[in-house]
């Protein structure tokens, strides 16, 4: 291939920058990427790659002054947004300014940038290694909770979580600080309300909003993001007021040429930030759902402000939205035409035996895409961070409603089955837990256990009966459903049609696997029993 060829610097190999690779490829470019991880699921599709920390801007630069006519440097879904704007600026190339992206890069910088401008985010304090010591009990006893830790420079909610109590203070801000690179942590008030996500362009002076969606948050004490949705099925007014919420933010931050994108919370306060990063998002949102949902390659408009074009596309089909006389930014949408839905699927903690439903869940209507994180053999755990969800499902459809129903149906045909007799296992089906997360992790049916009463049932499941004949009727139609979308109903008739052959169960084993861990469970306990003989 040709040195004489432009190429693009894209940092990060992985998933998430495959969208990055292609627009680059697309527009005529060499794809030059880089990652510490030489394995990296998109390393091969790379024009040339070279393995180089992404912390290390000194090593980028060298590494980039070598490319032959390097015209850009990008990236998307990663945590380096100041390591590309390093490179740019010290190149001349176009980008957000490396000031900017230390603040969107950093939450204290970022948390002292709003406080500065007056911009609506929670008061906060920074804690490190060091300042261990100072914060023992009688400190923790005196805070009014509930409060939130995280890592300053981290990502997908590693070390991130809400603090309860006093008991719960000194382990939560341990974990949160091993957790980050530098590390240091955030403490700071809890915000309750609807979280959204903002993608969004800021170009010549203007903002315009390039996607903007419910996030759906369960599981505390820990924020799992279990997916999110567009378009929003926020008010119009409501949406108004935290994009200019979210404009104050980008321009206290001083971001002034590439994405921008924001996690905002609306609280009964207002609308409130709760990050803002110099990057386009990750975990499908910028690279799929809004893409399916706009007609859009977001990455691409990205990408050509990132080699000093014009973002064409962007421009023709934005629509200018009305904002207050004081909004620092022209402010204009880009909507989305049809729904998308984007859904995770997660594990109770044990060892992957066994993978089914992964066809059957993409020839659901409306599905795209079926991503799966984990293979047979890997070790699982119920998620404490978005990066130990065990994959997700991306579906489109003219309505919410009809997209998520999709997703959800999709979700449900997959199963994850565990190895037996596993020790992990054990411990989250006799509801044991960590002193300092009580109430996690969750069970399948809470509300259905405490209608249930054991006594209603015969002894044990008999060797090779269905469990669907086994259940009580009044209860088998019990609406409620698991962390993957199923009922009491779908989880004994799955049961049923994976387990045609197990032994007996005793019913108090049984009822109590599949309360706590829905199909997981029961697949458990029988596959336990069987080895055991």
């Amino acid at each position: 291939m040709s040195n004489t060829k432009e190429s693009v610097l894209i940092l990060g190999a992985g998933l998430m920058q495959r969208p990055s690779i292609e627009a680059a490829k697309k527009n005529g470019y060499r794809a030059v990427v880089v990652d510490a991880n030489p394995r990296a699921l998109c390393v091969k599709e790379a024009d040339e790659f070279a393995p180089i920390d992404l912390k290390d801007k000194e090593g980028l630069l060298a590494f980039a002054k070598k490319i032959p006519n390097l015209k850009a440097v990008f990236t998307a879904g990663t945590d380096f947004s100041a390591s590309v704007a390093y490179v740019a600026g010290a190149l001349g190339l176009s980008g957000h300014s490396y000031e900017a992206c230390l603040n969107a890069s950093n939450k204290v910088r970022m948390r002292s940038c709003f406080e500065k401008s007056g911009v609506a985010s929670p008061s906060f304090e920074q804690i490190s290694a060091a300042d261990m010591s100072r914060f023992d009990g009688a400190k923790s006893a005196s805070l009014t909770f509930p409060k939130v830790v995280k890592p300053t420079d981290n990502m997908g909610a590693r070390g991130c979580r809400m603090i309860r109590n006093p008991e719960e203070f000194l382990p939560a801000v341990k974990d949160a600080v091993e957790n980050s690179r530098s590390g240091t942590a955030i403490l700071e008030d809890y915000m309750n309300g609807a979280e959204f996500s903002i993608d969004s362009i800021v170009y010549n002076g203007t903002l315009t909003i390039t996607g903007f969606a419910d996030r759906h948050i369960f599981y505390p004490p820990y924020f799992i993001e279990t997916g999110h949705s567009m378009p929003t099925v926020v008010d119009e007014k409501t949406k108004t007021a935290i994009i200019e919420t979210f404009a104050r933010g980008v321009k206290a931050l001083g971001l002034t040429a590439g994405a921008a994108k924001g996690d905002v919370k609306f609280t009964a306060d207002g609308a409130m930030i709760g990050e803002i990063a110099a990057r386009l998002s990750g975990g499908y949102m910028s690279g799929w759902t809004y893409p399916y949902a706009s007609d859009v390659n977001l990455t691409e408009q990205a990408l050509l402000i990132a080699l000093g074009k014009e973002p064409a596309e962007l421009l023709k089909r934005r629509v200018k939205i009305p904002v207050s006389a004081d909004c620092p930014f022209d402010v204009y949408d880009l909507s989305c035409v049809r729904a998308s839905a984007e859904r995770a699927w997660i594990s109770i903690p044990g060892v992957i035996k066994e993978i089914s439903g992964f066809e059957a869940a993409a020839a659901v209507s409306g599905v795209r895409d079926v991503l799966p994180r984990n293979k047979v053999g890997d070790t699982v755990d119920f998620p404490r961070n978005n990066v130990q969800k065990c994959g997700n499902v991306i579906a489109v459809a003219p309505t919410f409603a009809e997209s998520q129903n999709a997703a959800h149906e999709a979700i449900r045909r997959i199963t994850l089955r565990l190895s037996p007799n596993n020790g992990a296992t054990d411990a989250f089906l006799r509801g044991e837990s960590r002193s300092d997360e009580a109430g996690f992790p969750p069970i399948a049916y809470p509300k259905l256990r405490e209608k249930i009463d054991e006594r209603g049932f015969s002894p044990s499941l008999e060797a090779g009966k269905k469990a669907t004949d086994w259940f009580l009727r009044d209860l088998i139609d019990f609406a409620e459903e698991d962390w993957n979308h199923c009922t009491i109903r779908q989880t004994l008739e799955r049961f049923d049609s994976l387990c045609p052959n197990h032994p007996n169960i005793p019913t108090p084993l049984l009822l109590n696997a599949i309360l706590r861990g829905g199909i997981q469970g029961a697949l458990y306990v029988s596959d336990s029993l069987a080895q055991s003989k």
